[in-house]
């Protein structure tokens, strides 16, 4: 069974001194939790510290986004040899506010794909559907080449760099909206984008490669998704952002895993 992953995504909220504040807080809120991978996505600024406060804890450090190459004249950039440094696995691409704000396209998404997996970092690859194309019926088409540009050019030659690999569902029109998919309709399309796995790098790989949901994801539809057997956790946005709400969900995963 693959192991499901709760991941927050702080976006550009928290300033170093909140950010430390709240992992003060959080194992005290938490309790005792396991089989779950907890991954915290701080802006940068917050990485290095909160990559020693995470020492000794089962929390799991993430970045934003970063640029594809190790070193360069990218002023404002960030690259992945900086972020391996600090104590880094993890790091968002492809999410629809870099796509949408920052014109990153499929072609830039999948530089920085390569760029992770080359330098030990692991992708949790972005993909979603705009309202617009939610109602042409364009959904499935457009996971399915989301996920085919993303990973053009990545060959199914090593197991384990596969598994590393999460890909997160998070449908444009539900971001922030407090409009969530719904369970079903959130399996659907995981299912889609496994079908689209299974197309790029054949029938295995794709079954240890961790598909989750994204979305307006709160205290009281978690469950909703993370129950669905197509679903292996959740990106969470706002409801991250306090250490009892993010602690609640992560506890709500857990005691739904143990049956």
């Amino acid at each position: 069974m693959r192991q499901p992953a709760i991941i927050a995504n702080w976006k550009m909220y928290k300033t170093l001194t909140e950010a430390e504040e709240f992992l003060q807080r959080f194992p005290e809120e938490l309790g005792h939790v396991s089989g779950i991978e907890m991954i915290i996505c701080a802006p940068f600024v917050a990485l290095a510290s909160l990559s020693r406060q995470m020492e000794g804890t089962s929390l799991i450090l993430g970045a934003q986004n970063m640029h594809w190459e190790k070193d360069g004249p990218f002023t404002g950039e960030i690259s992945p040899l900086m972020l391996r440094e600090v104590g880094v696995r993890y790091v968002i691409l492809g999410h629809s506010e870099r796509r949408m704000h920052f014109s990153e396209d499929d072609e830039i998404v999948n530089k920085k794909i390569k760029s992770a997996f080359t330098f030990g970092l692991s992708p949790i690859l972005c993909v979603g559907e705009s309202l617009e194309q939610r109602e042409r019926g364009q959904t499935d088409a457009v996971l399915a080449q989301q996920v085919r540009k993303a990973l053009d050019g990545l060959h199914p030659r090593e197991e384990e760099m596969w598994g590393r690999l999460v890909v997160a569902y998070e449908p444009v029109w539900a971001i922030g909206t407090g409009k969530p998919a719904g369970g079903a309709d959130a399996e659907q399309a995981a299912e889609v984008i496994r079908l689209a796995l299974q197309e790029q790098l054949g029938q295995e790989l794709p079954t240890k490669i961790r598909v989750i949901y994204g979305g307006s994801v709160n205290e009281a539809n978690i469950t909703e998704f993370s129950s669905r057997p197509a679903i292996d956790g959740a990106l969470i946005g706002g409801s991250s952002l306090k250490e009892q709400s993010f602690a609640r969900m992560i506890q709500a995963v857990y005691h739904e895993r143990r049956g």
